[in-house]
Order: C-alpha cells, then sequence, then structure tokens
C-alpha cells in the first residue's frame, strides 16, 4: 500500500511569508494545470476503453467466436494501458469506495484471489453474472486481474464456443462493473466543486490541503512513490537479480503478455503529468536542468519498456529483452533521484518521503 507523504514541500513560488495569499494561488496553477492537463481526460480516456470493453465482452457472449474472443482481448489491452497511465494518480477519488483495490487487485502474493475467481467459475455463482451484485463482492474478484483470468487463464479458450457461457457472463459482469469504477472516478473528478477545487485552493478553511505547499507536496508524491511502485513492487517482483532468479509468473499481466507495455504506460502517464503540470517551470533558472534531464529519462523508460514487450517469460529468457528491462530499472533508479533528491532539493524540501513498505 502506498503511504501519503509526509513533508510539506516548499517551492519556490511559496517561500513568502508575508504573501500566503500570491503562494496559494500559484500553487493551485499547477495543480489546476495537473488536472486539466492529464488527470481529467486521462480518467476520461480510461472511461472510453473500459465501456469499450464491456461492449466487446457483451458481443462475444451474444455470438461467441474466436473473431469475438480476440476483439475482446484488444479492448482490455487498450483498458489496461489505459489504467496503467492513470494509476499513479494513487489518491482522491479513486480511493473512495475501495476503488483502487477493486479495479486492480495485485499484488496477490499467496494466490487468494486467483482461487476466488477460479472457485467463482468452477461453482458458476449465478450472483457473479451482475455487474451491480460483483461490485459487493470480495475485491479480487471484479477488476482487471479477475478480468485477465477470464480472458487468458485456463479453459479461457472455451469462451470462443458455447461452452464459455457462464465465463463470459462472469467476464461480463466484471467489465461491466469496472465500467462503473472508470465512470465514478472521472465524474468526480469533473466535478467543479469535489475533489479538484479542495486540492487546487488549499487554505486554513481547507481539511485537506492547508497551504500551497502541501497541495504542492502530494503532486510530487505521485512521482516519487509511483516510480517506488513500478520498480521495487512491480518490476522486482519478476525480474530477479539473474535469469535464473527471474520469476515470469509474479509479473503483473503475465497472462496477457501486456507486462512491459503496462510498466511502460505508468511511466508515460508520469511524463504527461510533469509535462501538463509546468512543476519544471517553478524551477529557479539553473535548475532547469533537473526538469530537462526529467523528460528524457521519462522517455528513455517508455522505450525500453517497450523494448521488453511480449509475454513475460519470453522476455526473461530473450537476453536482449530482460536487458531492456535492466535498463527500465536503472533508470527509474536515477528518476527516483532525480524527483527525491534533485528536484526536491530546488523546492527546498527537508524531510523525507514515506515509501512503499506494505503497511
Amino acid at each position: 500500500m502506498l503511504k501519503r507523504l509526509t513533508t510539506a514541500l516548499v517551492v519556490p513560488f511559496a517561500l513568502a511569508a508575508a504573501e500566503p495569499a500570491g503562494a496559494a494561488v500559484q500553487a493551485s496553477d499547477v495543480v489546476n494545470s495537473a488536472v486539466d492537463g492529464f488527470i481529467r481526460p486521462a480518467y476520461a480516456s480510461l472511461q472510453q476503453h473500459a465501456a469499450a470493453t464491456a461492449e466487446a465482452a457483451k458481443a462475444l457472449c451474444e455470438t461467441p467466436s474466436q473473431q469475438a474472443l480476440d476483439a475482446a482481448r484488444t479492448e482490455f489491452a487498450g483498458t489496461v494501458m489505459a489504467w496503467s497511465t492513470v494509476e499513479i494518480v494513487r489518491f482522491g477519488p479513486i480511493t473512495e469506495n475501495n476503488r483502487l483495490e477493486r479495479m486492480l487487485y495485485w499484488p496477490d502474493r499467496k494466490g487468494l484471489g486467483l482461487k476466488q475467481v477460479q472457485a467463482t467459475l468452477a461453482e458458476k455463482d449465478v450472483s457473479a453474472t451482475d455487474a451491480a451484485g460483483i461490485a459487493g463482492k470480495s475485491i479480487a474478484m471484479q477488476g482487471l486481474g479477475a478480468l485477465e483470468f477470464v480472458l487468458y487463464g485456463t479453459d479461457a479458450e472455451t469462451l470462443a464456443g458455447k461452452d464459455g457461457a457462464y465465463r463470459c457472463a462472469y467476464g461480463l459482469a466484471i467489465a461491466g462493473n469496472i465500467e462503473t469504477i472508470a465512470a465514478d472516478v472521472s465524474a468526480a473528478w469533473a466535478k467543479s466543486d469535489g475533489f479538484a477545487a479542495l486540492w487546487a485552493s488549499p487554505g486554513p478553511d481547507n481539511a485537506l490541503y492547508r497551504d500551497g505547499s502541501e497541495a504542492v507536496t502530494e503532486l510530487m508524491g505521485v512521482f516519487i512513490n509511483g516510480l517506488e511502485l513500478v520498480r521495487d513492487q512491480r518490476l522486482k517482483s519478476f525480474l530477479g537479480a539473474n535469469a535464473d532468479a527471474a520469476k515470469p509468473k509474479q509479473a503483473i499481466y503475465w497472462r496477457s503478455g501486456l507486462t512491459g507495455a503496462s510498466l511502460g504506460a505508468n511511466l508515460d502517464g508520469m511524463n504527461r503529468l510533469f509535462q501538463a503540470s509546468n512543476l519544471g517551470d517553478a524551477l529557479p533558472k539553473d535548475d532547469r536542468w533537473i526538469a530537462d534531464s526529467i523528460e528524457i529519462q521519462l522517455v528513455n523508460g517508455v522505450a525500453a519498456a517497450k523494448k521488453a514487450s511480449g509475454p513475460a517469460a519470453e522476455v526473461l529468457a530473450d537476453p536482449k529483452r530482460r536487458a531492456a528491462l535492466e535498463h527500465f530499472q536503472l533508470i527509474t533508479s536515477s528518476l527516483s533521484n532525480l524527483f527525491g533528491t534533485r528536484l526536491s532539493a530546488a523546492f527546498g524540501l527537508t524531510a523525507g518521503f514515506s515509501s512503499l513498505d506494505g503497511d
């Protein structure tokens, strides 16, 4: 689980204690740019992809065929990419009603979620074939991980024929639930008087953000904690110290072969958010190189992830593609230094950030 940042970020445009109003306004500019330039469009895109996946699942259930199954898998991949792009924003509406965990239950270290999904398919639980009903069930049964198993897991080929009727109905319910979550989060961010307004209007009467420093610190946390998530929780879980120590079946989205693509989308989302927020423009002139380096490294990270595309087992067995993942790992470490040390120092960040520790 990602802990919230516990530090106060004092950025150059928020230093003047005698002018708190000006500081808050400029912090609001950064936040509004992040929301309008990336967060709202990214969640809107997720909603569109989720709706397309639900439609494809419906078509598959109505007329089972290999072509329809392939179409459903294609739309699923689009939803995974849209989610991977915006999942770095792990605060706000996505954290309400367990939406974050319901959208993606991962990691499933003990395989408990997998067992629940498999049991549902074996028992043919009718209550799991309704999108509204499944929303009240275990979080492991209703998100992208569960849908991936339906579409790619053991016996997924039955979806192309009449023997997969229950499996398809369950998958359709999951897809509908994902669409609902995406729509609810997108609507919450779009509200003019919702969470975005609170984030962009820090002040003494704001229960979440007392000043501009706290508001911008939340944004910085997307990058610092996001990089830690991608590298330490996602990549290291399956990469291993060497080829012999690799664990491909511990990779996220290993069944669908979307592991590398999702990692690349995580960094692409960070790049888009960093540029949209104009955080680099808040740096003193002598420190602008930090922003340039961040953008270069983010682009390089996305490129490295693309070179590691394909099923995780094949990637890890291929020296060139494994090398791309190792390069990706180095890039994320470099970015952690750029954000957590260089950029934070330039912004006057004095305390340490909390980290991913599973608590």
